[in-house]
């Protein structure tokens, strides 16, 4: 076969799709190479079918301007998707552990459990007065809500390999970049920062251990910022986005500190949060401290990291998806790909 018939070896096209933007990352099937990367705005939508119908657009127009290659998808629930549960079953295993999950669930989710698609990540064994319980975590989905995720796509005439949640594809996206022996032993924390939440995942290596989301997000600190400065909320978000994303020889000292001070009672709020997520991890999971907290998000900055990295005590460094590989062209902020870049390391049939 002459070499320009060969087909290219890749892996499915993971698609983050939010409010306000849709993120596409697609890797060779070996995961060592940057196939494809692109980030595209939605509009501002009046109804939920128009913000469908935007989406749509939006991805056709991604998969024509940059080089994606087949129709294969990874897509992914997020927390208004979902029904998150951290719960607590009797020790089990098999279909005795389904059954218990299912019983438990039953009564924490808002709609009937035969109309749900449910699914849970087996955390640790733990001890509740003398009895040894299984900490489990939830993921529900009502099925109507999966079947639009599914239209959707099938409108893009793109072909769904798997449905995978927001926490698992971070915790993918982090053990690809902590690949040591030591690293898949540590415990850490991962951050998720977007624009009105913030996702935080404990992990051990691939696997899962606690998953919590906290309402703060960048609309907070852009909220902050123009309180402070007595300017509009989208003059005070331009700020921040280009103060931050400046090298630091080029940014404005005076500027970063008030835009810090601005933004601190909304940094010692998130902080508080995540010190009770800390807190719940030791006293859940004993015996081994966490080693890192990792950030991620539209929101992640070198100056948000070591701002949380004072407030927890702890080292905070910043999600790059594509450190491990050389990318091919500038992409903005690293920790914006980290759901799109864990989706697409999904493996699929």
């Amino acid at each position: 076969m002459l070499p320009f018939l060969k087909l290219r070896r890749v892996g499915p096209i993971g698609v983050d799709l939010g409010s306000r933007s849709v993120k596409m990352v697609q890797f060779s099937a070996d995961r060592k190479e940057l196939i494809a990367a692109g980030r595209w705005e939605i509009p501002a939508a009046t109804s939920p079918e128009k913000h469908a119908e935007q989406a749509v657009a939006v991805i056709r127009r991604g998969l024509s301007e940059r080089k994606f290659v087949g129709r294969d998808v990874v897509l992914c629930l997020g927390d208004k998707e979902l029904v998150l549960q951290n719960l607590r079953v009797p020790k089990s295993e098999g279909e005795e552990l389904d059954r218990n999950v299912a019983k438990e669930a039953a009564g924490r989710i808002p709609f009937g459990v035969e109309e749900a698609e449910i699914r849970f990540v087996e955390s640790a064994d733990v001890r509740q007065g003398d009895a040894l319980m299984r900490e489990v975590i939830v993921f529900a989905c009502h099925r109507p809500i999966l079947q639009r995720s599914l239209d959707l796509f099938a409108q893009c005439e793109l072909q769904p390999r798997a449905v995978d949640v927001e926490p698992a594809a971070l915790v993918r996206c982090y053990a690809m970049q902590f690949r040591r022996q030591e690293d898949t032993q540590d415990r850490s924390m991962i951050l998720h920062m977007g624009h009105q939440r913030t996702a935080v995942v404990i992990a051990q290596g691939e696997e899962m251990l606690f998953v919590k989301y906290i309402e703060i997000g960048g609309t907070n600190l852009d909220s902050a910022v123009a309180s402070h400065l007595r300017m509009g909320v989208k003059e005070a978000a331009a700020l921040r986005r280009h103060s931050g994303d400046r090298r630091a020889d080029l940014q404005d000292p005076e500027v970063m500190r008030t835009v810090y001070e601005a933004s601190r009672g909304v940094i010692d709020r998130l902080g508080s949060k995540l010190a009770l997520c800390v807190r719940y991890h030791s006293v859940t999971f004993r015996g081994q401290p966490l080693a890192r907290v990792v950030l991620g998000g539209g929101e992640a900055t070198p100056q948000l990291a070591e701002a949380i990295g004072k407030v927890l005590n702890m080292k905070c460094e910043l999600s790059d998806p594509f450190r491990a590989m050389p990318a091919q062209r500038e992409i903005g902020r690293r920790g914006l790909w980290d759901v799109s870049a864990g989706l697409a390391l999904r493996e699929v049939k």
